[in-house]
Order: structure tokens, then C-alpha cells, then sequence
């Protein structure tokens, strides 16, 4: 294709659409590059999205029909051992009324495809079922364009923006980020449930439109660095499970036997009791933290969302790193073609706009949390058992004085860890925070 586009983008996420969209909407040129079939149907997440992010792209998001499942009311977080666990919960009034949608469960195959359709009506050129193989270069090095599997499939472009999800070859093409090691990744599975809604607001006790997030820590994942979770959907419920994939590999666990596992839990089982599965799901999640950000910009080309490893690994927050980066992106390539300037410096914009953000900042001020988690397995193991056994003991009502079961408790924690390793593990947690 002779055809010179201003921008050629790489990956219809959440990071791609919104540069797509907003490039579109200022006139430029843009062609939007998706492997799948259409927008969303290679794409996975937990399921939630924040209202805040998407407003910045689209204002009006609801009045354009947004899919939104449920509006997230209530945030509750387990910490489980295999036979139990504790739960802790926040619902505020604030998430029902003026700070509505301040986060709201979506399917990424509706919302991708519909979020594509909105960049679409403003003008961007939507490519599916294509594969990017390669990056074009001239002779100085500077990336201008792309190569697709399509016949005679080269695309030319003033500006690329590599937005295909963590296991980029393309970004580890530009030599700015090197290819992606296992200890810096998480795999996850999930599955969609079905049921009812009606049974749904019962168990959760929430309104049709309403829902709640469960973020699952503890031995659930097998002593594994890794989280569990549960998301309430209009007519289903999302289940899934996750772990650093090195972990997986030293272990040789099985994904899909841990989240049979997870279902089965005493703490899981009631709330998805009859569902019918309907869906089965897998992706890489980037958690190597601040250290494995790579350089944002180059000659010729921006790396945003998963591509650039943009993800908060103790918030859980993805997609709005995503949407974030994807907006910063379109902004700078605008600045660019107004001055015609597509090399690092005329894109520099970019990495300015996200030092100054919310991103960087946040993922700077938790730089440690990624090797504290990786190098306290007894967070994942010991401890969720210790708890456990504590809590049992405590509520067993029986003949044994209460002494009796307090040193039964400190005996078995004695027998795990050392006093100083309990404290080491708390300064290193609140260093990581």
C-alpha cells in the first residue's frame, strides 16, 4: 500500500483505541492494526474498568450506549488459606451517587469492539485479521512504518505507536525493551460463569446495576506470587487466577487446576454455586514494575499500555494505565505533525506528559512492591496457614482454656518463622508501599 498515513498503531486495546480515537477526532490519519478477528476477540482482562480514564477519551461515554455491566459499589478483599479465610470489605455511598461509575465491570470483547466503532465514526481506518510482522526503517534507522502478513501489506506512517499487548515482539524489535523474562510476567486464566441476575444481587446484595470486585491473596495460589479474583457481571460472574509465570514453570503447576481449586474454595463455592460455565480465558499480565519500563519513545516510534509494561501490581489497575498512555500518545503525535518533527526529540512530549501523570508516579512510588512479593513467598504460603489456624482455634468453642490455645497458636507460628523474620517481612512491606 502506497497510501503515507500520519499514524499507524499496532493493537486494538484499550491504549490503542483511545489514541486512535483521539487522533481521528483531530483530523489525522490513522490506520488502527488488530490480529483478531475484530477488535476484542483476542483480548482479556479481570473485567473492570475506571469511569475517569474513559471520560478523558470519550465525555459522553454512557449516552453513546458504553457496554457497562455493573457499577462497582463494593470493594472486598479475601485473604485465604486453602480451608478458609478472612474477608474485609468497603461499600460507600459515594459509589452510588456522585462518584457512580467510578468503576464498572465490562467484557472486553463488547467493549473493545464498541470502543473500536467510536474511533471508527470519527474517521480511523479499522485493519482486522492482521498480523504487524516487522517494523520499517529507512536508511538512518528511523522506524516508518509497518510490514503485515497482508500481499503486498507495508505500511508507511510518520509515526508508530506499538500498543499489541506485553509479548510485543515488535517492541523488543526497536531495541528499547529487551524481550520479556518470566519472573516479570503473570499468567492468568479466568472463566465466565453464568447465572441469573436476580441471584446475583441476592448473593451480593447489591441492585441490578450494581456490583462488587473480590481480589483473592493467600495460599490460593499453591505458595505462588500471584492473586486470585472475582467480578460480578450483569448475568455472570468472572472468576480467575494468576501467578508469575516463573513460578509456574518451576513448579509445573497447572493454571486450569488451580482455579478448580479456587471454585471448590469455602469462600468461592456459594457465591458461583450453580453457574453454568461459559467461557474460558487466558493472558500475560506485565508486573515486573517500574524497573522493566522501557524507553516510551524513538525515532519514528511510541510504545504504550501492556507493550510498555504499565501495570500497577498492588492496585490492580491496568486499563487506565492503558487508556492513559494511549491519550498521552495521540497527544504528542499531534504535537509532532505540527511541527513535522518525528524523531525522539520532536516525541519527547510523550515521556514528559507521563512523567508529570499519575503513571509513572505511581508505579516510581511502588518500585519495590514487585520484588517484595516475589521474595516473601510465605505471603502466598505460611501465613495465609498460620492465620488460618488462628482464626480456627480462636472460634472453636470447647472445653480447652483460651491460654491453652494462644500458646497451641505461637507454637506453630515459632515452628514457621522467627520473630525477626516476621519483622523483616513488615519493614519490607512498608518500603514496597
Amino acid at each position: 500500500m502506497n497510501e503515507m498515513f500520519d499514524a499507524a498503531i499496532v493493537g486494538a486495546g484499550p491504549a490503542g483505541i483511545s489514541a486512535a480515537y483521539l487522533l481521528a477526532e483531530r483530523g489525522a490519519k490513522v490506520v488502527l492494526l488488530e490480529r483478531g478477528e475484530y477488535p476484542g476477540s483476542k483480548n482479556m482482562f479481570g473485567g473492570v474498568l475506571y469511569g475517569r480514564a474513559l471520560e478523558r477519551i470519550i465525555p459522553d461515554y454512557l449516552r453513546k450506549n458504553c457496554p457497562v455491566e455493573r457499577n462497582i459499589v463494593e470493594s472486598r478483599i479475601f485473604y485465604a488459606s486453602q480451608d478458609g479465610g478472612f474477608s474485609i470489605g468497603y461499600r460507600d455511598r459515594a459509589f452510588f451517587e456522585d462518584k457512580r461509575n467510578n468503576a464498572f465491570t465490562v467484557g472486553r470483547a463488547k467493549f473493545d469492539r464498541w470502543f473500536a466503532d467510536q474511533a471508527k465514526a470519527k474517521g480511523a481506518l479499522i485493519v482486522s485479521a492482521t498480523v504487524v510482522t516487522d517494523l520499517l526503517r529507512d536508511s538512518s534507522g528511523r522506524v516508518t512504518g509497518v510490514k503485515t502478513d497482508r500481499e503486498d501489506g507495508d505500511l508507511q506512517a510518520k509515526v508508530v505507536l506499538l500498543a499489541d499487548g506485553v509479548n510485543s515482539p515488535l517492541a523488543a524489535k526497536t531495541g528499547f525493551r529487551r524481550e520479556v523474562k518470566p519472573e516479570n510476567v503473570a499468567l492468568a486464566v479466568k472463566e465466565i460463569i453464568s447465572l441469573p441476575p436476580e441471584v446475583i444481587n441476592e448473593r451480593f446484595g447489591v441492585a441490578e446495576a450494581d456490583g462488587i470486585t473480590v481480589e483473592i491473596l493467600g495460599d490460593v495460589t499453591w505458595g505462588m506470587n500471584g492473586i486470585a479474583f472475582l467480578y460480578t457481571n450483569r448475568n455472570s460472574i468472572s472468576i480467575g487466577i494468576g501467578a508469575n509465570l516463573a513460578d509456574f514453570a518451576e513448579r509445573k503447576a497447572k493454571p486450569y487446576e488451580m482455579l478448580e481449586n479456587l471454585k471448590a474454595h469455602p469462600m468461592i463455592a456459594p457465591l458461583i454455586k450453580d453457574g453454568k460455565s461459559k467461557e474460558y480465558l487466558a493472558h500475560w499480565l506485565p508486573e515486573g514494575g517500574y524497573e522493566t519500563i522501557p524507553r516510551l519513545c524513538g525515532d519514528g516510534f511510541l510504545i504504550a499500555g501492556d507493550s510498555a509494561m504499565l501495570f500497577n501490581a498492588l492496585h490492580r489497575e491496568g486499563s487506565n494505565l492503558a487508556m492513559a498512555s494511549g491519550r498521552f500518545a495521540a497527544e504528542t503525535i499531534l504535537e509532532a505533525l505540527q511541527y513535522q518533527d518525528f524523531s525522539h526529540r520532536g516525541l519527547q512530549g510523550y515521556i514528559t506528559r507521563m512523567q508529570d501523570s499519575f503513571i509513572l508516579k505511581d508505579m516510581e512510588k511502588y518500585r519495590r512492591f514487585p520484588s517484595f512479593m516475589e521474595n516473601h513467598k510465605e505471603l502466598f504460603s505460611s501465613i495465609p496457614r498460620l492465620a488460618g489456624l488462628a482464626a480456627r482455634e480462636m472460634l472453636t468453642v470447647d472445653d480447652t482454656p483460651k491460654r491453652t490455645r494462644q500458646h497451641l497458636i505461637w507454637k506453630a507460628i515459632r515452628g514457621e518463622m522467627t520473630l525477626m523474620q516476621l519483622l523483616r517481612l513488615l519493614w519490607d512491606g512498608w518500603r514496597s508501599v
